[in-house]
């Protein structure tokens, strides 16, 4: 057998082994300074406290008189209970962004401020991974 293949072959299989039911949990962190929040949705639902949160969440409204809007939102609370909610309005790609997320996502968002106090989404994006995911013992 070639030496590089052989090598290869060995290398693939010690990684894929030690990353075998690899863990990554990410604790919510809120920046109200930089004005972005990130955490994964498992580690803040099993958290020690009762105050850690992070999602997002969108909503079709028609009103019955042929007026119809969508429109999301992303909230986090980190472990010091420092809190943010950011919401978008008819932008399809924040609005699509937010449909992926899942119960083993790790979630980021970003936002601005109008200088009111209300705060609007700029940036979200997500991570899907089984590191996130609650580990389910046999």
């Amino acid at each position: 057998m070639n030496k590089k293949v052989l090598i290869t072959a060995i290398l693939v299989f010690v990684s894929s082994v030690s990353f075998a039911g690899l863990k990554q949990p990410a604790v919510v962190m809120v920046d109200l300074v930089n004005g972005f929040a990130q955490g994964d949705i498992n580690t803040a639902a099993n958290s020690d406290n009762d105050v850690e949160l992070i999602g997002c969440g969108s909503r079709s409204v028609d009103d019955g008189m042929g007026n119809a809007f969508r429109f999301g939102f992303c909230q986090a609370t980190d472990a010091a209970g420092i809190s943010v909610t950011c919401f978008v309005t008819d932008t399809a790609s924040l609005l699509d962004e937010i449909r992926g997320i899942s119960d083993s996502s790790f979630i980021t968002f970003s936002w601005v401020d109008d200088g009111a106090g209300n705060l609007t989404c700029t940036r979200i994006g997500f991570s899907t991974q089984s590191f996130y995911a609650t580990k389910i013992k046999k």
